[in-house]
């Protein structure tokens, strides 16, 4: 985007969020326990030529989940790194593992087969004892065991960060405060295809269904709770 539509944004924003505050919408905050959660960082996302893959990865995303993964392993928190693939790919196929997002979608560039495709980024590869989930819609939370991960271990507060804002990563932090959770979205972190689609998402996400809080801040917080 431009400077000057980055700069209307930020004047609409700052007024919105005034009004918001006016209106009575507050910071969800920081739990006890915490978790980070990545959103598909899987190769079909992450690396050039494939249709989903997402912009500023390799100089703003990739480094700031390293630095959050360092810090949860320095601390011992859990690690759930989440990808999507499915066994179906054939849109004519009616019994197909995705409902009907293959309408939406290209099913094709996540084919289970290709592991290639949906293996989690080497530079953020999980490491023995970090969870790898598959899920087969947008949220995280949709379908999977990860709410029930999660209580097992006593978390409270999800870190999320990811692709894309304004799909995957949005419903994983509303799904999640839905569950019980304290979210937090990580700003620097998340990323999307489309100009203007991270910056709106995270304001809306910020308002109502998420702290997001950039990523100093984040690993200040997880250096200081312990797991």
């Amino acid at each position: 985007m431009t400077t000057a539509l980055n700069d209307k944004l930020a004047q609409a924003f700052a007024e919105a969020t005034r009004l918001y505050k006016e209106r009575g919408l507050r910071r969800v905050g920081f739990g006890k326990k915490p978790a980070l959660i990545n959103v598909d960082l899987a190769n079909a996302w992450t690396r050039p030529g494939n249709p989903f893959t997402c912009e500023n990865i390799d100089e703003q995303i990739i480094p700031g989940v390293q630095q959050l993964l360092a810090a949860c392993r320095e601390n011992g928190h859990p690690v759930v790194h989440v990808t999507t693939c499915y066994q179906v790919t054939d849109r004519s196929n009616p019994h197909n593992d995705m409902g009907l997002w293959h309408n939406k979608i290209p099913i094709d560039v996540v084919d289970q087969a290709n592991e290639e495709l949906w293996a989690i980024d080497s530079r953020i590869a999980p490491i023995p004892g970090e969870q790898l989930l598959i899920k087969k819609r947008a949220s995280a939370f949709h379908g999977t065991y990860l709410a029930g991960f999660l209580r097992a271990a006593g978390v409270d507060t999800i870190l999320v960060t990811g692709v894309t804002a304004s799909a995957c990563v949005r419903t994983t932090l509303c799904d999640g405060l839905a569950e019980g959770f304290r979210t937090i979205g990580v700003r620097e972190c998340i990323g999307d295809r489309v100009p203007g689609a991270v910056e709106w998402n995270l304001f809306d996400i910020d308002a109502k269904f998420a702290d997001v809080e950039p990523l100093t801040r984040c690993l200040d917080y997880l250096a200081t709770v312990k797991g």
